[in-house]
């Protein structure tokens, strides 16, 4: 059968399903029984399965074409005019990738550290996996917000069965601030609906809008995605949250949850409402340098390395933000692009660096039992595969040139310097920031002599903890090294949509 014109409801759904046969198979009593044994290696292979999907996706995708591609609608709630419409282009098909990237790793992670509910924990993270990647394919509002809304399911009970030992309060707080937040995007969505007549996205884009319909609805939009990102000031639930989830779920959370906040303003913010957007454009901008800055000099205040990363996340995405609201303020035929392609760039790198350092994280948490900086001191002597992996992810953390993470922040660096020299000075002091907050983790940790018996006493990695960094490096250094390919599949996405906001819909 030719997958073709089912492969993302299929991307969808298997992984969905996938996590309902784990339930159905129960723990299988002792971690270490066949059954248990059993019940790991079909999560694995069912998100082998969803990547290697994901690749022919990747593989089918034209570069060439601005219209949605793999387009699958049919009538849903048809007295709503909903309609269960999917769809993805150059913005949400290297997301999608992410995330079928990310998550065999998340899977092979947690495969003897999970002692208690193991089938419940890999099923929530196959339901995350698929409502995640239908985000990013759902082309309806309606399917959009009940997409958005259930995933927020799995991750609440990762965080609250699985976490630490204020992982209700964490998970509760999680919960209220992305859950309220949404609210006002239905609204929207339901204000949009008057006035199109259907919940078609694509019908949403084509409304003309009076200016203040459009600053309000651009204003429900970014309470929930500026908190999903999260921007300053609505990010103090992200390092409760980091702190408290497994490892898994820190990991999940930053290199794809966030992301859904820099997404939804490229996929509804923008198009929909580019007046509305153009208008708050300078206050966007002032709230990611805020974000990059203020937030990098609270991570360099960090005792605990988890907290420490969790706001470096802060820090780097407000790189994504300012790329993408960056194009209101560079001349036309000046590369105004540029940002926004750097923007998206950054949350791929971004998924890869912090997932790659939460693991890192959880490696130490496993053997110590801590996450303090203080704890640790010359991990070198006794974890040097360790040592030489974290490195490398500190030095991608900092923007180091050869790495991914320098690519989008010199994209958004150089978009932003068309702009305003003071844009760009006061985000290029991410490198020296990024660089002072990390390298003072790493020294304290990595370097110098055995600070105690607990570090004396760690051992290196172990095969599977050394296959998930490699396969982590390996993207790191490939994405810094050759971007092209990604660059290549956003471009005319990219160019499309600033053609798409520079009409006014007054």
């Amino acid at each position: 059968m030719n997958l073709s014109p089912y492969l993302l409801s299929t991307l969808i759904w298997l992984p969905i399903v996938g996590g309902g046969l784990l339930l159905a198979m129960g723990d299988g009593g002792d971690v270490r029984s066949a059954r248990a044994a059993m019940m790991r290696a079909t999560a694995f292979w069912l998100t082998i399965l969803t990547f290697s999907l994901s690749v022919v996706l990747y593989i089918a995708f034209d570069n060439e074409a601005a219209a949605m591609q793999f387009v699958e609608r049919i009538s849903w709630v048809a007295a709503l005019d909903a309609h269960y419409y999917l769809g993805v282009d150059g913005i949400s098909a290297p997301l999608i990738l992410l995330t079928t990237f990310i998550t065999p790793l998340v899977v092979i992670s947690a495969w003897d550290t999970i002692k208690v509910r193991p089938a419940q924990y890999f099923a929530a993270f196959l339901f995350l996996e698929g409502l995640m990647i239908g985000v990013f394919c759902a082309l309806d509002g309606l399917l959009f917000y009940a997409f958005w809304e259930a995933m927020l399911v799995p991750m609440f009970l990762i965080i609250g069965v699985w976490g630490g030992e204020r992982r209700v309060y964490a998970t509760l707080k999680f919960f209220l601030y992305t859950f309220l937040g949404s609210v006002l995007m239905l609204v929207a969505f339901i204000y949009l609906y008057g006035v199109t007549g259907s919940f078609d996205l694509f019908g949403f884009m084509n409304a003309s809008l009076p200016l203040q319909a459009q600053k309000l609805i651009f204003i429900a939009f970014l309470l929930a995605f500026a908190v999903k990102v999260p921007m300053w000031p609505v990010h103090t639930w992200l390092p409760d949250a980091h702190v408290e989830a497994p490892t898994g779920g820190s990991v999940i959370l930053a290199a794809i949850m966030l992301k859904m906040g820099g997404y939804g303003f490229l996929r509804l913010s923008l198009p929909i409402v580019p007046d509305g957007s153009d208008y708050f454009s300078g206050m966007m901008i002032a709230l990611s340098l805020i974000a990059i800055v203020y937030i990098g000099f609270v991570a360099l205040m960090q005792t605990d390395m988890k907290k420490l990363i969790a706001y470096s996340s802060i820090a780097h995405m407000g790189f994504a933000t300012l790329g993408i609201f960056l194009v209101w303020k560079i001349s036309a035929g000046m590369g105004a692009g540029l940002g926004m392609t750097g923007g998206m760039v950054q949350m791929v790198s971004h998924g890869l660096i912090s997932g790659a350092m939460f693991l890192c994280v959880g490696v130490l948490y496993d053997r110590m039992h801590s996450r303090q900086i203080a704890d640790y001191g010359g991990v070198a002597n006794t974890m040097p595969k360790f040592a030489a992996f974290m490195v490398l992810f500190a030095m991608a953390n900092a923007g180091l040139p050869g790495t991914s993470g320098f690519v989008g922040e010199f994209m958004v660096i150089v978009a932003s310097f068309k702009a305003s020299f003071w844009y760009a000075f006061l985000a290029a002091s991410t490198l020296i920031l990024g660089a002072a907050y990390t390298l003072w983790m790493v020294k304290r940790v990595i370097y110098g002599e055995v600070a105690n018996d607990n570090v004396a006493a760690l051992e290196d990695l172990n095969s599977r903890e050394f296959v998930v960094l490699a396969v982590l490096a390996a993207a790191v250094l490939l994405l810094g090294l050759w971007p092209a390919p990604l660059v290549d599949m956003m471009n005319t996405t990219v160019e499309q949509l600033i053609q798409q906001i520079g009409q006014s819909k007054l």
